[in-house]
Parts: structure tokens; C-alpha cells; sequence
């Protein structure tokens, strides 16, 4: 009888991007570069990165520095708002802000995102079938991470918001059969020097 194993869920921003968000930077190519560097002892099974480029091309760095570990392109983990709550959900002090940060989104975001967030749920967390743990890496956007770790926590859905997550940190998500899912690690920037970490945070984030 086949029984479930724990699954192993590291998470990542892509290194930061252009301006015209096109493709990465040279900090962003060294990023995922380092990013790569520190991941080479971990037992990963699959890459998963979104469908813009520079997930795309962080996941290429990345797979570069690691052996044979396929790369797997996953509308799940795109750039998008993963939920939008109503203002009744919402702190009555920063409701306002909270609601005018969303309605900057293009329409087409704000309306995909929910199915795609669900999507990202049934795909990425919780136990794997079978008898051996399973480690994966997801290559995504700073939402969806704040999406699967409030989703962890049990937090409500719209905390995903205030989640902030540099480019190339790592966090680190164990779901495993029979026990609450664990975040392991967040944000963490060990494998950058100081001058890479904290990109893609405002100044006043900057700790």
C-alpha cells in the first residue's frame, strides 16, 4: 500500500529584474547564480519557475549550477494577485491603502489570480504519494510567496498581503503527513554578499 511522504517546498523571488522587467540584471544574474551555489547539496526533483522571463532565465541560472535537475514551466507559479479581499476583511486603518495598492493591477490580473492561486495550492504544498520525502524549487514572484506562506500558517487569506520577499532569498515550507505544514526558513539571503541582498524591497524594508 502506497503511503505519503513529507514534500519539501523551497521557495524563491527571481533575481532582480530591468527596469522593463525583460530580463535580469547583472546583480540578478549573480543572484541566481549564488542562488544555485547554495542549492547544489539539496536533493531537488524539479524546478518549477513562472512563464515571464525573468523567472525564466533565473531558473536556467539556477539549473546551471545543479545536476540535471529538470525545469518545468507552471502558469501556477506566474505573477499575479492571489486573492482580493473585501474591505470588511481588511484592518479598518489600512483598508483604504491595502484596496488602492490592488486597484493599481491590471484587471486581468486581479480577476486570473484566484484560480491560478488555487491552482498553486493543489500543485506545490502538502504531503507527496509514496515512501520518499520529496524536495522542489519554485521560481516565482514576491505574491505567490506571501500566498503559500500565509497558506501554511493558516493565516486569513487576505494576509498574504505585507509578505515581502527579496529577490533570490530562500524560504523553505515542510508539509509533512500528519502534522501541521512548517515554514523552515524565510527570506533568507546567507548565500548573498551584503550589496545583493534586499533588492526588489523599499529602503524603509531594508533591515
Amino acid at each position: 500500500m502506497t503511503g505519503t511522504a513529507p514534500r519539501y517546498l523551497y521557495l524563491t523571488r527571481h533575481g532582480e529584474a530591468s527596469s522593463d522587467e525583460s530580463q535580469l540584471t547583472d546583480a540578478g544574474r549573480r543572484q541566481a547564480a549564488l542562488l544555485g551555489e547554495r542549492l547544489r547539496e539539496v536533493p531537488l526533483t524539479e524546478i518549477h519557475h513562472g512563464p515571464l522571463a525573468r523567472t525564466e532565465q533565473t531558473a536556467r541560472l539556477v539549473g546551471e549550477r545543479l545536476d540535471g535537475v529538470p525545469l518545468r514551466r507552471s502558469d501556477a507559479a506566474g505573477d499575479y494577485i492571489p486573492y482580493l479581499p473585501t474591505r470588511e476583511e481588511l484592518p479598518p486603518e489600512t483598508a483604504d491603502a491595502m484596496l488602492g495598492f490592488l486597484g493599481q493591477f491590471p484587471a486581468e490580473e486581479r480577476q486570473q489570480g484566484p484560480e491560478l492561486a488555487a491552482a498553486a495550492l493543489a500543485e506545490f504544498t502538502g504531503p507527496v504519494v509514496g515512501d520518499e520525502p520529496c524536495h522542489e524549487l519554485v521560481i516565482t514572484h514576491n505574491f505567490l510567496v506571501g500566498w503559500l506562506v500565509r497558506a501554511a500558517l493558516d493565516a486569513p487569506k487576505w494576509r498574504w498581503m505585507g509578505i515581502n520577499h527579496a529577490n533570490a532569498a530562500l524560504t523553505v515550507i515542510r508539509y509533512a503527513p500528519g502534522r501541521p505544514s512548517s515554514v523552515l526558513l524565510f527570506n533568507d539571503t546567507g548565500h548573498l554578499p551584503a550589496e545583493l541582498r534586499w533588492t526588489g524591497f523599499p529602503q524603509e524594508l531594508h533591515v
